[in-house]
């Protein structure tokens, strides 16, 4: 938008301002990108599996890297935009909006039938006859702790239920003995049937169109889903399943926005879950402290002036399909402050997967040791630096040294710091991390995955970290479920728990740093 017209959408009312902005986005910007993103949802899995195998594992359909780029290249974003409007406008509608169910083995889109294949080739079948193939990826009741399974050899799927048209069971015959446990899921997996035919439907994502700016008038309510997008001005989303597919992107930029801001509905009230380390941390002393930094004694005028503070820097550390989202998405995070500046850093070995096809890796320099990808002209208010590889390196170097709790903030994603095939990944990271004595703030596909990586963390630093943010449900977890394309039965949704921690703070007592004395005993 022309500065002139930025300066006029100034002036309006919510409703003025988003009519103003629809005439200025490509018609059919949506269709761009929105699906080309979400096509990352059934690999989610993959790309944040903690195997070799499943996070190399290519994928036919994770074509998102052309449309991420015309996304955020801001040379040529109206070129990028009109030209794949105009060629989404000559493809055919294949799927109606009450013709989305069809069984994977038999889908009219040729992927689905591929990972009917796959599944049947990858998964086992739950029934309790088969011996355990596995770890568990739920909770397991007390009674079946200790069990290893039937007498009956591991089989794979090759049964699709006719309700939900997954292959979930070897045999008709288990499937029926096992249907009362198969309806505990069963509607979830219809739901994730018919929202992955939607994204190959060829319809208009109208939903995709997101908010610029916001007003300074207009204040941000973050109690859900529904009243954060409708203070921020957000198109109407007429649909359950269109909230579930915006959400499935969205849910990235907003829970970490959601536990900075201000409005956080996360408080340190009674069962609000914050707690009084948390409390100084994001509120008091640190983070939200210049993230909203007082207007008073600023203008236009020269004798106005005032220092600008460096920009919030947000660490995202294994960072997978995080990386590959649309750069308008994660600006929504710099919109929710308005009067602050960010620097995005992706850092992991697999921040660039299903990227090859943007820009090659840059070589390492003495100017760009470890040949950083930096996007800085996305927006005047945040640069993203993308760097392919582990953060343990990186910090044995003291590259980003020295590290600020006003300025700085470490995200990770679905790390599964507690599993058992990716926890040794994280051992020699955690201690640098609370060494830092900087906010740390996780999330987990299930209540599980959540406890699991709190359990592992505290029996890693011997006690040596304070909680910020007590473990439980995210506001702002995705709508959308996601399916294991290795196991049928393991549903998840991106970003379904969060909770906060820092390296501890021990104050020494005026005294007895005067005497010498580390802590000074009550007697």
């Amino acid at each position: 938008m022309e500065p002139s017209l930025r300066r006029t959408a100034s002036s309006l009312c919510g409703n003025c301002t988003a009519s103003l902005r629809r005439q200025f986005l490509a018609r059919n910007v949506g269709r761009s990108w929105m699906p080309a993103a979400l096509h990352l949802h059934h690999h989610v899995r993959a790309l944040h599996a903690t195997t070799p195998s499943q996070s190399k594992r290519a994928s036919p359909t994770l074509g998102s890297g052309k449309a991420v780029r015309d996304f955020t290249s801001s040379a040529k974003l109206e070129a990028g935009a009109g030209a794949a409007a105009k060629q989404t406008e000559q493809a055919p509608l294949r799927l109606s909006e009450d013709d989305l169910f069809h069984p994977f083995s038999s889908s009219p889109v040729p992927e689905f039938r591929r990972r009917a294949a796959f599944m049947k080739q990858h998964a086992y079948c739950p029934h309790p006859d088969h011996q355990h193939t596995k770890v568990p990826t739920i909770a397991p009741k007390p009674e079946d702790a200790a069990a290893t399974g039937g007498s009956l050899a591991p089989a794979h799927v090759d049964f699709e239920c006719p309700d939900c048209g997954m292959p979930v069971y070897c045999s008709k015959d288990h499937w029926m003995d096992d249907y009362e446990n198969h309806l505990k899921i069963c509607d979830t997996l219809r739901q994730i049937n018919e929202d992955d035919h939607d994204l190959r439907s060829g319809r208009v994502f109208k939903e995709a169109n997101l908010p610029g700016q916001q007003m300074e008038e207009a204040m941000v309510n973050m109690t859900n889903w529904d009243t954060l997008m409708y203070t921020r001005d957000f198109d109407a989303v007429d649909s359950d399943r269109g909230m579930r597919q915006i959400t499935r992107l969205l849910t990235y930029p907003i829970t970490v926005g959601s536990i900075l801001h201000e409005l956080s509905p996360y408080s340190i009230k009674q069962g609000e879950r914050l707690t009084v380390e948390g409390l100084k941390s994001f509120s008091g002393e640190a983070l939200r402290y210049n993230l909203h930094p007082g207007k008073s004694g600023r203008g236009a005028g020269v004798n106005q002036l005032r220092p600008e503070p460096p920009p919030v820097r947000i660490f995202v550390l294994g960072a997978r399909a995080e990386s590959s989202l649309p750069r308008a998405t994660w600006l929504q995070l710099a919109y929710l402050f308005p009067e602050s500046k960010f620097h995005l850093i992706l850092i992991g070995p697999e921040s660039m997967a299903n990227r090859d096809d943007e820009f090659p890796l840059p070589e390492r320099t003495p100017s760009n040791p470890f040949g950083a990808i930096v996007e800085d002209r996305i927006s005047h208010r945040m640069k993203i630096s993308t760097i392919v590889d582990y953060y343990h390196t990186i910090h044995q170097t003291g590259h980003f040294a020295p590290y600020d709790p006003y300025f700085d903030c470490f995200v990770l994603f679905h790390p599964g710091l507690g599993h058992p095939a990716s926890s040794h990944e994280w051992e020699e990271t955690l201690p640098q991390l609370l060494e830092t004595k900087v906010p740390i703030i996780s999330t987990g596909y299930t209540q599980f995955d959540l406890e699991r990586d709190v359990e592992w963390v505290k029996q890693k630093s011997k006690g040596e970290f304070d909680v910020l943010l007590e473990p439980g449900e995210n506001t702002f977890r995705s709508l959308r479920w996601d399916l294991n394309d290795m196991d049928p039965q393991d549903i998840s949704c991106g970003n379904w728990g969060v909770w906060a921690f820092r390296g501890k703070r021990y104050v020494l007592h005026l005294m007895g740093s005067m005497l010498g004395i580390s802590r000074i005993a009550n007697p």
